[in-house]
């Protein structure tokens, strides 16, 4: 279906859900690929749950020659971090705002909505959820990092101060080195954020350990 500008796909636990897991991809992916993952979670006890998988826009991704895939905003070098795409953080933060309005308007209430995300997918919870005038459920960072961190402290809202932060990545990770995560993480904890964290032995991926944590988080956090 589409909503605002995102084509999205959606998954229902059971009829009429109560709860809604907005889940965004990583660069060059679309929204089909966390689907498979709904079906591996255990989500016994938990309300029914609306899983929310929007496919980014497209654009010339810089790192990649320009070659124009899906992508939540530009990356401009492998650093991450020193040349930041902050225009398109804050325009698709604008377009995830919207999902949010949506599932609202849907009958969800903000502390019912969690906002998860792989790799530029975590990046955007972040940005997001940080943000967002009202308490969300929970945020569910896989695999990613804080962006525009320097800005943070003046940007967030105090709604989300106590909301819980599921943060994990690999410890072999090409992609987005472990240590960014580490520094993201250490930002976050001293901003008073409350961090689950969790290192798996993988690569910028999901493992089986990983989906049992995140069905016992999702579990604690909506039940």
């Amino acid at each position: 279906m589409s909503t605002n500008s995102l084509e999205t796909i959606e998954i229902e636990t059971t009829p009429n859900p109560t709860a809604s897991v907005i889940w965004l991809h990583g660069l060059g992916a679309d929204g089909n690929d966390f689907v498979p993952i709904v079906r591996e979670l255990d989500l016994s006890g938990c309300p029914g749950i609306r899983f929310v998988f929007p496919h980014a826009p497209t654009m010339p991704v810089t790192i990649n020659n320009g070659y124009v895939m899906r992508a939540w905003y530009d990356v401009l070098g492998t650093d991450l971090v020193k040349r930041e795409d902050e225009t398109g953080l804050r325009k698709s933060q604008a377009m995830v705002e919207q999902l949010i309005a949506h599932e609202k308007a849907r009958g969800i209430p903000a502390h019912k909505i969690v906002l998860a995300g792989f790799s530029q997918g975590c990046a955007m919870t972040l940005q997001t959820g940080l943000r967002h005038p009202e308490r969300l459920a929970g945020l569910l960072c896989l695999s990613g990092y804080l962006p525009l961190h320097a800005v943070v402290p003046d940007e967030r809202h105090s709604a989300n101060h106590d909301t819980p932060i599921f943060l994990v990545h690999g410890r072999g990770d090409p992609v987005i080195p472990i240590d960014r995560a580490e520094k993201s993480r250490d930002i976050l904890q001293s901003l008073g954020y409350n961090v689950e964290w969790h290192a798996y032995n993988m690569p910028h991926s999901v493992c089986a350990e990983e989906i049992d944590d995140v069905s016992a988080w999702l579990k604690r956090i909506l039940a």
